[in-house]
């Protein structure tokens, strides 16, 4: 099994001002999606549920933008946005959570958690003693 160093989610949405704000107003509008800002953000800030579940992972969660993921994120994450990749020792990134599995998580912090662990376990992705 590879084990996994980090969570890498991606936003399907700007983290600049003006995208944020774009995003904001879309989501409201309904022209606007991403369901993973639907798991981790509520109207105006992150959820506490959200922050409680990433504190309870075994390896770090960190989130990116569209526009501000590096390369190789990027590379791994091309038209699979939002999306949730797994770092591995050796550096190589894993999808982990699509869209789809995203979407089908209802915006639920303790169900991405929970696919999460599944996907990786499916994987033969280890991501630590205390995982699930």
């Amino acid at each position: 099994m590879e084990r996994v160093t980090e969570l890498v989610g991606i936003y399907h949405a700007s983290g600049t001002l003006w995208g944020e704000l774009s995003y904001w107003v879309g989501a409201r509008l309904g022209r606007a999606h991403c369901a993973l800002c639907d798991i981790t953000h509520g109207t105006f800030r992150r959820k506490p549920g959200w922050d409680a579940c990433a504190q309870d992972l075994t390896v770090p969660f960190v989130t990116f933008h569209l526009d501000d993921r590096p390369a190789d994120v990027a590379a791994a994450s091309d038209g699979a946005t939002p999306c949730v990749l797994a770092r591995t020792e050796g550096g190589g990134l894993h999808l982990l959570v699509g869209p789809d599995d995203l979407e089908a998580c209802g915006g639920d912090p303790e169900t991405l958690v929970g696919v999460v662990v599944r996907n990786a376990r499916a994987r033969e992705l280890d991501l630590g003693a205390d995982a699930g």
